[in-house]
């Protein structure tokens, strides 16, 4: 329903925006899709099925993973957007467009899927049925040759660590830029005009840095228990714990279903910050085939 509503671009938001929110979106979908869906429901309570087989549970365990890529660094790829935006007028014009947009767009899940075409001879077969190799069970070499274990830390600090670090940055540098700005125009403005609703400039980039901070913020704060528990493992070097319930192992569930949840909730911040989303979706919940017919081409 977001990608539909944004597709439409009756929100209020310029192209490039509204081209990134759509492929985070996106990526988001194929998250639940693959990762959720697919993956832990499907092995869950569909154990004996096609999505055993190994090369079909290969396929979507790396198109998983390539679909939290592709929103992490998506979500890195807004923020840096938006960071230009507020912050470098010089680039602003040329970098904040559809078009780079586009490009930065593609460049993410092109590299997101090569990446982690590896992860497919992660996997190996643990028997055969019909004649045809069943199950995913992890290759032992892949915890002890030293060219898996370089690919697993690569992969670690590509996702999640380099990320969170550069949310963090890039938010910490646009709250500065916004403080300084903000105590530079307070000083420039006259004693009469001093009230802050009434300045133009302000109330049209309002719109743009709660966006920005929503999305940023629910970021950071639905992978901080994975990223916690993660670097905690390997500064104490312990990854083996004998219960479920060993408090490392909670926070460390909890922390995988909270990261999911991350690809679920930007519905929710949209029609919580953008009022002109709150109203489209208003719009698609209560004429819904409407909706579908005006985004279904028609011939002539």
């Amino acid at each position: 329903m977001t990608i539909v509503i944004l597709t439409r671009g009756k929100c209020g938001i310029t192209k490039g925006i509204s081209t990134y929110l759509i492929s985070m979106a996106t990526a988001d979908l194929l998250v639940i899709v693959f990762s959720v869906i697919l993956t832990t429901l499907g092995f869950k309570y569909f154990p004996v099925s096609f999505l055993f087989y190994t090369a079909v549970c290969s396929f979507h365990i790396i198109m998983g993973y390539a679909a939290i890529d592709c929103s992490v660094w998506l979500t890195i790829a807004f923020t840096i957007d938006r960071f230009v935006a507020i912050c470098c007028h010089n680039l602003k014009a040329r970098y904040c467009s559809a078009r780079t947009a586009a490009s930065v767009i593609t460049i993410v899940w092109s590299v997101s899927i090569l990446r982690n075409i590896p992860f497919y001879y992660k996997y190996q077969s643990l028997g055969t049925w019909g004649g045809v190799p069943w199950g995913c069970g992890i290759r032992p070499e892949f915890f002890i040759l030293p060219g898996w274990l370089a690919f697993f830390w690569i992969h670690q600090l590509l996702n999640p660590l380099i990320p969170y670090l550069l949310i963090l940055l890039f938010n910490a540098l646009t709250i500065r830029h916004i403080v300084l700005a903000n105590r530079a125009r307070r000083g420039l403005r006259s004693p009469s005009n001093r009230d802050q609703r009434g300045d133009a400039e302000m109330v049209n980039r309002r719109k743009s840095i709660i966006l920005l901070f929503v999305v940023s913020g629910s970021f950071i704060l639905l992978w901080m228990t994975k990223v916690s528990v993660f670097l905690l493992m390997e500064i104490t070097n312990v990854h083996l714990f004998r219960s479920y319930d060993h408090p490392v192992m909670i926070a460390d569930i909890s922390g995988t279903m909270l990261f999911y949840l991350s690809s679920c909730t930007n519905t929710a911040l949209y029609a919580l910050t953008q009022s002109k989303f709150r109203e489209e979706l208003k719009r698609a919940l209560k004429y819904p085939f409407t909706l579908i017919r005006e985004c279904t081409p028609t011939s002539k």
